[in-house]
């Protein structure tokens, strides 16, 4: 198999069309759709169905997919391999983590992080939904859960508990609740049915203060953590947030603080494999003296 037919063919299965694999390859998508015809040609089988919606891959397809990941991703670890030779740190790093956290606490210090290792190329993944490590989709990860691959790797970074907060504006509107119960009379702004928070009971705010079996209706539900906090941000309610998200920003007022949520422990997480890489050391090495310095 001609091997830039393979690669072109990999990237369009991780992609699901001709289009956004162009956009990665830098190729148009009439030399993506020419180079898969060509390698479903030499090899006179279909490999994707194509549709309105998108491609999907044939059963054939599927099996090369598997085959040809697998090969990319060794292919992936040789180089860093090679390039970890080098004396100092060097090649690309590729780090994952939450929206809400990325956003808002890590990429901000990546200009500093970067400066110190200037040879380290810094890609920043955010999604709420874990990347696999052990197929590289990553090389590393802050997770808010300890991982249970037993081939990965975990340091425990932080705790996060979470807070109850408003902003200046709102407050200045609205008024200052002193206690649980003046709860009743604001906007809380909680996730919604459709939300997976980490922890159990994030919407404890709805019940705190109220007679057993009582619950609050919200004024906002939102999907995500950093929806919550940017709603809470522009003045619209009162919501639980994780206190290093109040360090960010200079209008988040802490009140009731004798009210506490639940806590979260955040964890810096990487496969076996690379435990000797330097990237990956000088990473980890940056984030707990972030942490441990209080530069959250």
């Amino acid at each position: 198999m001609d091997w830039d037919k393979l690669r072109v063919f990999h990237a369009v299965a991780e992609a699901g069309s001709f289009t956004h694999a162009g956009e990665i390859l830098n190729l148009s998508q009439s030399a993506v759709s020419r180079q898969i015809s060509g390698l479903e040609h030499s090899l006179q089988v279909r490999l994707f169905h194509r549709h309105a919606r998108g491609l999907k891959l044939t059963g054939q397809g599927e099996l090369l997919y598997r085959t040809a990941h697998d090969v990319f991703a060794k292919l992936a670890m040789v180089e860093a391999q090679i390039a970890e030779r080098k004396d100092r740190p060097q090649g690309l790093l590729k780090v994952t983590t939450t929206v809400a956290f990325g956003s808002i606490w890590l990429t901000p210090r990546m200009k500093e992080f970067v400066g110190l290792y200037p040879d380290i190329d810094v890609s920043v993944v955010l999604a709420d939904t874990e990347l696999d490590l052990s197929m590289r989709q990553a090389d590393a990860a802050i997770r808010l859960a300890p991982p249970s691959q037993p081939d990965l790797i975990q340091r425990h970074l932080m705790r996060m508990s979470y807070c109850v907060y408003a902003a200046h504006e709102y407050l200045e509107e609205h008024g200052v609740p002193n206690r649980a119960e003046d709860l009743d009379d604001h906007q809380l702004i909680v996730y919604g049915d459709d939300a997976r928070p980490p922890v159990e009971n994030l919407n404890w705010l709805l019940e705190a203060g109220c007679e057993a079996g009582c619950r609050r209706r919200p004024g906002l539900q939102v999907n995500s953590i950093y929806g919550i906090f940017r709603a809470v941000q522009s003045g619209f309610g009162i919501g639980a947030l994780p206190d290093y998200m109040s360090r960010e920003v200079g209008n988040l007022i802490e009140i009731l603080p004798e009210l506490r949520g639940p806590s979260i422990d955040f964890f810096f997480v990487y496969p076996e494999e690379l435990r000797n890489f330097k990237r990956i050391g000088v990473l980890r090495d940056f984030l707990v003296s972030k942490m441990k310095s209080g530069k959250l």
